[in-house]
């Protein structure tokens, strides 16, 4: 039986994007294509579960939304496990960086494109990016997305960001609410 690397799984708020504020259950996988400073993902740690043991951990939590996150979840996210999932009534939103393929049935992809990194996917519905140097206008044109979000780089470049969104309106500001508050 089929066994994925699970680093965590935890009931919290998403803490960015479109469904900030949400409260919702994260399931973090462990393992990355891509290996970004920024991240806050220990790969190292990880625990062996399968799909009836992810579905019977996250049962166990009020809301019906779930967040995929890794790490990058696309490497280990499949179609038996969103099934499976579907089953049990859940919505299912995948934050990737979008260079590996997703199972078709997700109900919500957030997309953040890394640099030098060729993305594959062909739906986002909400593209966020880290905001650093990086030309955010190029990125945004090859990848279209409904919901555009730019997101301060660890909290330090927050009034850059700001002011490239009031000269920009068509994006929205993503902060990491979550660690603002100080919740998981």
């Amino acid at each position: 039986m089929k066994q994925y690397a699970v680093n965590e799984i935890f009931y919290s708020l998403q803490g960015e994007g479109y469904y900030t504020g949400t409260p919702a259950v994260f399931l973090r996988f462990s393992g990355c294509n891509l290996r970004c400073d920024f991240c806050d993902t220990d790969h190292s740690a990880s625990r062996p579960m399968t799909a009836l043991e992810i579905a019977d951990a996250i049962d166990l939590h009020p809301s019906r939304h779930l967040v995929v996150t890794g790490g990058e979840p696309a490497l280990q996210l499949d179609d038996t496990l969103v099934d499976l999932l579907h089953s049990r009534g859940w919505y299912i939103q995948v934050e990737t960086n979008g260079t590996t393929p997703l199972p078709a049935a997700v109900d919500w992809v957030t997309c953040s494109p890394k640099p030098d990194a060729e993305t594959v996917i062909t739906r986002i519905d909400e593209l966020k990016i880290v905001y650093t140097d990086r030309d955010v206008e190029a990125i945004a044109d090859r990848h279209p997305a409904n919901h555009l979000y730019l997101q301060p780089c660890s909290g330090l470049n927050i009034a850059a960001t700001v002011d490239y969104i009031l000269a920009h309106p068509w994006w929205r500001l993503s902060l990491q609410t979550h660690k603002l508050i100080n919740i998981p």
